[in-house]
């Protein structure tokens, strides 16, 4: 047979050999996502990254954004992952709080790391090995990333000025994470709502107040149309954590270039959402005051001081209920301590 006929035919089937492999390779993660992708930071980070994985792995790796409710509603993606029902979800671990005690730790601390120290903590510090070892240890067949966070939320919005403990007692909120606990602890009666719930739940009644996110992301929701008193600094989430979970029998099989393209897509992602977060929250700030009658408050120093003393009792409380949620602040906690030393001597006070 001529030499020319035959590197012809080896050609062919190593590129057929190549196609079919490439073929069995290829993945669809369908992800149902806890927060609409029209909220900037919190659901538009995920189209973003489904775009990427499509682009970097030339088709092999895709991904389907369902909206929240759509496939899979928001407060059970965590368990329709595990058990097999989808492959993968979009949402925030502070949702899990009533099934995993510690979860909240990977989501938001009260006066906890703002955004670059938490993701020191995470990625060069013990964080990333305990968050999924708290998913490991609660029984649920996950993988986790973080996949998106944004900087400070505004710590709620209010009918009237809040000075005082005694103007909290009896107040209905929605509330989320370990934030929650202390506003409960402070008298208010706490209610955990899906983020297009609120409005409706504000404009009936049937909560007084509410706290959600940032300023540009609490605009697109209406809340200025109920509330007028928007409250400042955000001591319940000085950062937010969200997280892809992929079912960890999916992760299992997929390509090492498969899950390294998904783990440098959701590391992009976390620099992306801080970043598009941090640059949209002045204008929707202005706008509140200038078109909207919105106050911007400030907590006095007697407030803040209120809030800390009641979450460092929560999180005693906490930490003796759970050995886990223990484990994760005191590692959490060991790192803040040495991380202090490099803040407070770096960084410009910032007023």
């Amino acid at each position: 047979m001529n030499k020319t006929i035959i590197k012809l035919a080896l050609a062919t089937s190593l590129a057929l050999s190549a196609s079919t492999a490439l073929g069995a390779d290829k993945l669809l993660l369908k992800t149902p996502i806890a927060f609409s992708t029209s909220l900037p930071g919190l659901g538009s980070p995920i189209p973003r990254v489904a775009e990427q994985l499509n682009l970097m792995s030339g088709g092999t790796l895709k991904m389907k954004v369902y909206e929240p409710g759509k496939l899979v509603k928001p407060f059970e993606i965590l368990g329709a992952v595990s058990s097999g029902a989808i492959n993968s979800g979009y949402t925030t671990a502070g949702y899990w709080a009533g099934k995993i005690p510690a979860s909240p730790l990977f989501s938001a601390v009260p006066f906890g790391p703002e955004a670059g120290e938490y993701m020191a903590w995470l990625y060069y510090g013990n964080g990333m090995e305990l968050y999924q070892g708290m998913y490991d240890q609660a029984g649920y067949n996950v993988h986790v990333l973080p996949c998106a966070i944004i900087a400070p939320e505004t710590s709620g919005w209010f009918s009237k000025e809040i000075n005082s403990k005694d103007d909290l007692k009896g107040l209905k909120m929605r509330f989320f994470g370990l934030g929650g606990k202390v506003m409960q602890k402070l008298g208010v009666a706490i209610s955990l709502l899906p983020g297009g719930e609120i409005f409706p739940a504000l404009e009936k009644g049937a909560i007084d107040a509410t706290e959600f996110s940032m300023p540009a992301i609490d605009k697109r929701l209406g809340f200025h149309k109920v509330v007028k008193y928007n409250y400042f600094p955000g001591w319940h989430q000085q950062a937010t954590v969200f997280e892809l979970l992929v079912n960890k029998d999916v992760w299992n099989e997929m390509s090492g270039q498969h899950k390294a393209l998904t783990e440098n897509a959701c590391k992009a992602s976390m620099t992306d959402s801080l970043a598009e977060g941090e640059a949209i929250q002045f204008e929707a700030m202005q706008e509140n005051i200038d078109k909207n009658g919105v106050h911007i408050m400030q907590w006095s120093d007697e407030m803040l001081a209120l809030f800390k003393t009641t979450w460092d009792e929560v999180a005693v409380e906490e930490a003796a209920n759970d050995a886990y949620f223990k484990t994760v602040l005191d590692d959490l906690t060991e790192f803040r301590d040495g991380y202090k030393l490099w803040k407070e001597n770096a960084f410009l006070p910032r007023k």
